[in-house]
């Protein structure tokens, strides 16, 4: 006979509000050399999520279907969050969402802006020794160097947007990954985890939202490309089919992927995290439930003081 009073139940909203903010709360306050362990490898499962992403799209040219064709692309994709999930390693782009312990009074500004500067500089490296690595294998070569122009028109697409497309990009992108985070706190085994991830990341990615952890491995992976590739790699067929020689992307600099994409994006990613999941559900559930909880203390205090030696 199954023992249904035994069953793991999902936390409801306002305790999942809760969970979340303890569990941001935990990643602020590691070590400051194991949140910085745990920010490389979050930087490089993204990394590993593009290098599907980018292996997905290959050939993927008129007539094949353009929406599948980016729904591929948001699939593979999420496996880098999946991986970043399920081995607890740090995101930049969910840790924003630590201004649900800072707005409880929980976390200092010091610690929380501490925090942010480990991650984002932990991703950034864990996601350029990729790239490096990648370059180094001569994947960008494969396939008639088919992979390298996907990279390339990716990176050339990205750093061509305006200041404020990709601040706008960058706020939806973390929108749809916070919720995914939030999501997967909700899982009860990897199973209900790897499921939240696809959904929320397949969408951003198919939308052309913009991921600023994600561009710390594909722009410097484009810059790597447009500046190293061997010539034997601009003589590939994909290159010289689409007709493209090295001069096509002389757009790609590196004051270009900082200035046109990294700031304005970051800047995006954390309003999308920080303010429209984080603070929104701490206004939402955890403030009233804090609020609830003082009022509940103060009549417990009077009610003692009212009634001496009790």
């Amino acid at each position: 006979m199954t023992d249904f009073s035994s069953k793991v139940v999902i936390p409801a909203p306002a305790a999942l509000a809760q969970a979340t903010e303890d569990g941001m709360l935990a990643k602020a306050q590691k070590p400051w050399f194991e949140m910085f362990m745990l920010s490389l490898s979050g930087g490089a499962f993204i990394a590993l999520g593009f290098i599907f992403f980018v292996t997905s799209q290959q050939g993927l040219a008129a007539p094949f279907p353009v929406g599948p064709a980016k729904v591929l692309g948001g699939l593979t994709f999420s496996v880098g969050l999946m991986l970043v999930v399920v081995s607890g390693s740090d995101l930049f782009t969910g840790t924003t969402m630590t201004t649900m312990p800072l707005l409880s009074g929980r976390l200092s500004v010091s610690r929380w802006l501490g925090h942010w500067g480990v991650s984002i500089l932990g991703n950034f490296v864990g996601a350029v020794i990729v790239a490096l690595l990648v370059f180094a294998a001569g994947t960008p070569s494969t396939n008639k160097s088919a992979w390298g122009l996907v990279v390339l028109n990716a990176t050339l697409g990205k750093v061509s947007l305006t200041w404020g497309h990709a601040f706008f990009l960058g706020i939806l992108a973390n929108f749809a990954v916070c919720l995914a985070v939030w999501m997967a706190n909700s899982g009860r085994s990897t199973a209900d985890k790897i499921l939240a991830c696809a959904g929320p990341i397949a969408l951003f990615v198919a939308s052309g939202f913009e991921h600023s952890v994600a561009n710390m491995f594909m722009l410097p992976m484009g810059w790597l490309i447009k500046n190293f590739a061997p010539e034997a790699f601009w003589q590939g067929d994909a290159i010289t089919g689409a007709g493209k020689t090295a001069a096509d992307f002389d757009a790609i600099t590196a004051g270009a992927i900082l200035t046109d994409n990294l700031i304005p994006v970051i800047l995006g990613n954390i309003v999308g995290g920080a303010i429209f999941v984080g603070a929104y559900f701490w206004i939402c559930y955890v403030r009233p439930a804090r609020r609830a909880a003082a009022v509940e203390a103060a009549a417990a205090t009077v009610d003692t003081e009212a009634t001496p030696g009790r």
